[in-house]
């Protein structure tokens, strides 16, 4: 019988013989690989439960989107036209047509001019301007002003100037008392084009 530190020492031995076996021939070949196939296919499957979540919250996304455009397409602050030179024939349309509806007397307010004007501005959105001189009496003007910017599509009155006719030719022929001049504006609902400089 061989002593018990001899055998010790061969136990040791072969212990570690099976070790480095192992880590040559089993562990590099078929342990690591396995274990990095096992890491990935935890990743991949920590991926595919968050696509399918994602694919589960689609519906409810759609539904959310459609009420957006549907908003977008009733909302009534934008102008309806596409590209900037029909909206301001749109603007210069509009403003005869409430011009026209302010009196029942033709001589009682009258467009003098309306221009297109191409102002340079930050707005986000496309802005259509047409600079608008009139002579109106004083209730007509109130009356034109409310109708362009209570109405929709929302239009905007700026740089708003009165000059009171009778102040220069005493009482005016035509009863009507004041000169108007203000830019009248509204926006299309395509982003503007960011100058370059």
């Amino acid at each position: 019988m061989r002593p018990v530190p001899e055998r010790a020492r061969t136990l040791a031995v072969a212990a570690a013989v099976v070790a480095v076996a192992y880590l040559v021939l089993l562990h590099w070949w078929w342990t690591a690989p396995m274990l990095a196939m096992g890491n990935e296919i935890a990743t991949l499957r920590d991926q595919e439960l968050a696509l399918r979540m994602e694919i589960a919250q689609r519906p409810e996304l759609e539904r959310e989107l459609a009420r957006v455009r549907e908003f977008e397409a009733g909302n009534p602050g934008f102008l309806p036209e596409t590209n900037k030179q029909l909206a301001t024939a749109a603007l210069v349309q509009r403003l005869e047509s409430v011009v026209a509806a302010a009196s029942p007397q033709p001589g009682r307010c009258q467009i003098t001019a309306r221009t297109p004007s191409e102002a340079r501005t930050q707005d986000p959105f496309t802005r259509a301007t047409v600079q608008v001189r009139l002579r109106c009496g004083v209730a007509e003007l109130g009356a034109v002003l409310h109708a362009l910017e209570s109405d929709s599509p929302q239009l905007f009155v700026d740089n708003l100037d009165l000059i009171s006719r009778s102040s220069y030719l005493g009482a005016s022929l035509d009863g009507a008392g004041v000169e108007v001049g203000f830019d009248l504006y509204g926006y299309l609902s395509t982003p503007s084009e960011v100058p370059r400089g």
